[in-house]
């Protein structure tokens, strides 16, 4: 399979025009039409469907363009490996992060990140939903909760301390909990999923199953509702911070602290060399990150 058939695919796939496409690569439209013939032909597949307006990827196009990518990035890394090519990133950096944090504090340093880089597109979807990264073509996945045993590599970004907390008027009202056991005669703000609350004392760990009349299954929801005074909730520090600093939510049952062995990861498809875009962007918001106090 020719590599630069491979990259004026991509290159199609980002400017839905053959003859663009072609021309960034040095090609005239003859040559880059014949080009993505010789790679359907190969491959025994139609990979883009041909209007006189534009091109779009077919299904299998579709599919087939992240290992096209993934071919790409191993050539260039090869390449870096023993000093040729370019090693600056470059292509389509696909990242998926959780909703919350990925607008909090992924966006805001989004354009300085691109702007360093100017070669490198980013595509980046925010889900609360966990995705299989192979399956969805994805090269970086943003995860903040205690990672089990795969075949991903993980690079902790920040540390993700989590609390309880609720707002001053629900304290004014119903009063603030001295230990864990008395949670369970208060309102609980419920995160999907985490429904048992264990907290460190000198006896050693208390479980504690909250219950309450509001559960969501995104964290900003779960700080909204317990800044409108419905409950006591979990929340990470770096969700809660600038509403703990302006006052709208206080930190409760400080003296026992919430048993987590959460963080914040970038988590990525094992390979044995590093894709320099994905090398950029762990090394680009590792240092972001550690300059900030979540």
């Amino acid at each position: 399979m020719n590599i630069e058939h491979l990259r004026l695919f991509m290159r199609i796939a980002n400017t839905h025009n053959i003859s663009q496409a072609g021309q960034e690569l040095g090609l005239s439209p003859a040559v880059a039409s014949a080009h993505i013939n010789k790679l359907e032909s190969e491959l025994g597949t139609r990979l883009i469907h041909r209007t006189t307006r534009k091109v779009s990827l077919t299904e299998d196009g579709q599919a087939f363009l992240p290992h096209a990518e993934d071919v790409l990035a191993s050539v260039e890394a090869a390449q870096a490996a023993i000093g040729l090519g370019n090693n600056s990133p470059s292509g389509t950096l696909r990242i998926t992060a959780p909703a919350s944090f990925g607008r909090m504090h992924l966006m805001p340093h989004m354009g300085d990140f691109m702007r360093a880089h100017p070669q490198l597109n980013v595509d980046c979807r925010l889900s609360d939903s966990i995705v299989d990264m192979v399956e969805g073509g994805f090269d970086i996945a943003i995860r903040n909760a205690a990672l089990h045993s795969s075949n991903l590599i993980a690079r902790k970004l920040s540390s993700d301390q989590r609390l309880l907390c609720a707002s001053p008027s629900y304290i004014k009202q119903w009063g603030e909990p001295q230990s864990p056991q008395e949670l369970q005669k208060h309102q609980c703000l419920l995160l999907s999923g985490l429904d048992t609350w264990q907290f460190e004392s000198e006896q050693g760990h208390i479980n504690v199953k909250a219950k309450g009349k509001f559960r969501t299954d995104n964290g900003e929801a779960l700080r909204e509702a317990c800044v409108q005074g419905l409950g006591i909730t979990i929340n990470s520090r770096w969700s809660a911070n600038e509403y703990l600093k302006s006052g709208a939510l206080v930190e409760v049952l400080k003296n026992y602290p919430l048993v987590s062995n959460t963080a914040i990861w970038a988590v990525y498809p094992s390979s044995r060399q590093l894709a320099p875009k994905v090398r950029a962007f762990i090394d680009y918001f590792a240092a972001v990150y550690s300059k900030q106090a979540f």
